[in-house]
Parts: C-alpha cells; sequence; structure tokens
C-alpha cells in the first residue's frame, strides 16, 4: 500500500488550510431560504373531534383549559351560529392540518365566525368565510387582558366588514386590551364576488386592531380589499394608539391601501405611563413598530380605475416612532404614493425601500437613507405580475442601501442573509447569486511519492 511521503503531506496540509477557509466562507456567502411556516406539531393532551357544526359550538361551549378541538373535513353551514372562545389555551384547528379540507360558512348570516374573549387561544389550520362582519374578532373583556391570540395557516374569504378585528373592550372602566398576538402564515383575501357584499362605503378591510401592543403580523397574503367606490381601510392597519407591533414578509396585492400605522387626530385611545412620545404635543394614533421585508403590489386594471385606486403602499398617519426597513411598493400606474408620512406628530425612520413611485412627505419628520424611488420594473424578475425578486441586473437596487444595525433586518423576505456584497440591497429582497467554485476545488488532489 501507498504512503504520503513527508513533502506530499504538507502539499495536502497547504491545500486543505486553503480549502477549509475557502468552503467556510462559501457556507456564508449562500444562504438558505428559510421555511417560516411549517405545519404546527400535533395535538397533545385533551382532544375532542367534532364533525358537525351542533357538535361543534357544543365543544366550543363546554370547552376547558388546554383542550384541543380537531374538526373533520367539511363544509360546516353556520347560518347564524357563532364560536365565542372564552377559555384560555383552547385550541381549534382541522384534523388533517389542510386548511382547505374545513371551511367554516357564515353564509353572511353569522356576525362573527370566530369570537376570543380568552387568553393563548389558537385558531389553526381551516377556512373561514362569509361572514356578516369579521370571520374572526379578538377582544378583552371587563375584567382580564386578552393574550397571546394565535392566528396560524387560516384561510379567510369574503367578510362583510374587516377580516380580523381587534380592540379592547370598550364599556364603563374597561382597562383591558388585547396584546402580544400572532398572525402568520394565512391567506386573507376579499373576491370580485365578496366585494358586492360590502357596506358602509366600503367598510373593509384585512386586519384591523385598535389599542393593541406587541402583535406580530408575519408571512401572510393578504389581497384584495377595495371598491368601486369608497376607501377601504388596509390589508393590514394598526391604530388607536397601537404599540409595537412586528410587521414582516408579508405579501399584500391589490389592495386600496397596503399597511397602514395610524390614522386619526383625534378620539378614544389608549395611554401608557411611561410615555413612549415625550416630544409629541396632544394626540399620537401609533406608537413604535417595525415594518420589514413586505411586499406590497397593485396591477389590477379594476381597481385602478375605481374611485380611489390604489391610495397608498405604506401610511404613517400620526405614527410616531415607527421603523419602516427593506419593504419594496411596486404598481403598474402610479398610486397616491407609494410610502407616505403625515401629521405633526408623525416621526419615523425610512430606510432601505425600493418603490417604483414616490415617497411623500405630508408633515411630521421622516428620517431617509438608502431609499431608492422611481424604480424601473426592469429590476424585478416579473414586475408586471407581481414577483419582485431582484434580478442580476438590478443595478439601480443592488448594494444601494445602508447598512442597518445589526439584528434588525439581517435577513431578506425569504430569509437569506442580508447583505450578500458590499452593502444591503434596497426592498424586500436581497439579489444572491451563488459564486462558482473555482475550478481547482473539483481536481482529485494527486500526491505522488
Amino acid at each position: 500500500m501507498k504512503t504520503l511521503s513527508t513533502p506530499g503531506i504538507l502539499a495536502l496540509s497547504a491545500i486543505i488550510c486553503l480549502i477549509l477557509p475557502t468552503a467556510a466562507w462559501l457556507a456564508a456567502a449562500r444562504p438558505t431560504a428559510v421555511d417560516f411556516c411549517p405545519p404546527l406539531p400535533p395535538p397533545t393532551g385533551d382532544t375532542v373531534t367534532v364533525d358537525t357544526v351542533e357538535s361543534l359550538q357544543s365543544a366550543v361551549n363546554g370547552a376547558v383549559p388546554g383542550q384541543t378541538i380537531l374538526v373533520a373535513d367539511g363544509i360546516y353551514d353556520l347560518d347564524g351560529a357563532y364560536l365565542r372562545f372564552d377559555v384560555p389555551g383552547v385550541t381549534l384547528r382541522s384534523v388533517s392540518g389542510d386548511r382547505r379540507a374545513v371551511v367554516l360558512d357564515g353564509n353572511y348570516a353569522t356576525t362573527e365566525i370566530v369570537q376570543i374573549v380568552a387568553s393563548e387561544v389558537t385558531i389553526a389550520d381551516i377556512t373561514l368565510r362569509e361572514a356578516y362582519y369579521h370571520p374572526i374578532h379578538v377582544t378583552s373583556t371587563a375584567g382580564a387582558d386578552t393574550i397571546g391570540t394565535r392566528i396560524y395557516n387560516v384561510h379567510i374569504v369574503d367578510p362583510g366588514q374587516q377580516a380580523i378585528k381587534i380592540n379592547p373592550y370598550t364599556g364603563e372602566g374597561a382597562d383591558a386590551f388585547p396584546d402580544r398576538g400572532l398572525i402568520a402564515c394565512s391567506h386573507v383575501e376579499l373576491t370580485d364576488a365578496g366585494r358586492s357584499h360590502i357596506r358602509d362605503s366600503c367598510y373593509t378591510g384585512g386586519i384591523d386592531a385598535h389599542q393593541a401592543r406587541g402583535w406580530t403580523i408575519r408571512d401572510n397574503l393578504i389581497e384584495g380589499f377595495w371598491c368601486n367606490s369608497g376607501l377601504s381601510e388596509h390589508a393590514i392597519h394598526l391604530w388607536r394608539a397601537c404599540r409595537d407591533p412586528l410587521i414582516e414578509r408579508n405579501v399584500l396585492r391589490n389592495n386600496a391601501r397596503g399597511i397602514g400605522l395610524g390614522l386619526a387626530t383625534s378620539g378614544p385611545a389608549r395611554t401608557y405611563a411611561d410615555d413612549p412620545c415625550p416630544s409629541a404635543v396632544g394626540y399620537v394614533d401609533h406608537y413604535g413598530g417595525i415594518v420589514r421585508n413586505n411586499v406590497v403590489f397593485a396591477n389590477d386594471a379594476v381597481l385602478l380605475d375605481s374611485s380611489f385606486g390604489f391610495d397608498c403602499g405604506i401610511c404613517l398617519w400620526n405614527a410616531c416612532g415607527a421603523q419602516v426597513l427593506h419593504n419594496t411598493v411596486a404598481s403598474t400606474e402610479a398610486p397616491f404614493s407609494s410610502i407616505e408620512w403625515r401629521f405633526d406628530n408623525t416621526a419615523v425612520t425610512l430606510v432601505n425601500n425600493l418603490v417604483t413611485h414616490t415617497l411623500m412627505d405630508r408633515g411630521g419628520t421622516a428620517v431617509r437613507a438608502g431609499n431608492v424611488e422611481n424604480a424601473s420594473f426592469s429590476l424585478f424578475v416579473d414586475g408586471s405580475d407581481g414577483d419582485l425578486h431582484l434580478v442580476g441586473s438590478a443595478h439601480g437596487a443592488i448594494d444601494e442601501g445602508v447598512a442597518v444595525e445589526a439584528g434588525l433586518c439581517d435577513a431578506d423576505v425569504d430569509g437569506d442573509f442580508r447583505p450578500y456584497g458590499p452593502a444591503p440591497d434596497a426592498g424586500a429582497d436581497e439579489y444572491v447569486e451563488p459564486p462558482d467554485l473555482m475550478p481547482w476545488l473539483y481536481l482529485p488532489l494527486i500526491v505522488r511519492d
């Protein structure tokens, strides 16, 4: 058997010393997209399975803390029946885990399909459609906060008003709030068929939160919230002194308005003992929050020709302390604004956003850096159809961003590491092209004695 000579061993060691750092660099330079929406783990503990509207409603009414209610495949015509979760820690989900397989249909007769008035309730893996008002309504009670709601892998279709409503109990002496919830990996939509059921001058929207703190809204597809006449609320809207949301990696398609923080200049609002915006004078409608790696897109000709068209992609009104980082807003026709800030108490940070039209100053202050306005659709893989990943020739966006605080926006909408290159790219997508391995890395290592 042949053995390596001392010179051969030294030569091989030298090559290995070259290869290992190179391999480590390649591993770091080749980020892998992350699955942000894995299936929930199988249920454990106390479970009950239902297969009729009557058994479903009975199970919810009789639920005990920590119980999981599993719904068998099928379409359940509620026709006025609703589900009120007033016991903490209860989960409602489909047996199969396939949200298409279980449909709870309100037939526009059920006012609210799911009402959540207890903490740590989970709604997952189902479809809710045609509620007269809200398919899901989360609220506190007179004496207790509602904490830790989880809405995961849910499909909501054609609400009569807002699809997911979050607001506090407002009766006399109320001082409890719906805080620290999660809405993730869900599809919320208003279809052409459902649009005809919207009432009250287009009083609809995707997610609408009042006086709520610490919600995470991520990895959702929300689309179709607009009307032929009247201006709908946003696909995602937090106001009446909401505070500190994390809104990330959502895809918002063909809505009249995309993401809104704040709206009003007066009215009922939550107050905070620590005064999160001491520089403000008077009413503030939203505090803090991070809006990052979202994609907002509009190309529907009927939406664009409607009375209000595509109004704005990200709207910051009377919002103090929000950070808006690495979002992409694109539309095939000009909106009123791609991103805008308005009113004196607005003080926001806009960094590394990529928009096909304009950033609009309507009052207040905005610290801006690394943003790209009036971007060409040639920067995108298929911009006219909403694929807003960057192409390799997108020199107007690639490396055009500025450094962001470590940990704040280190990955893009797909989970790819940022920056890939000397500087981060503008927008939600970081263009990544793995470098070719040097040819000699493929050659067999031959050492002769």
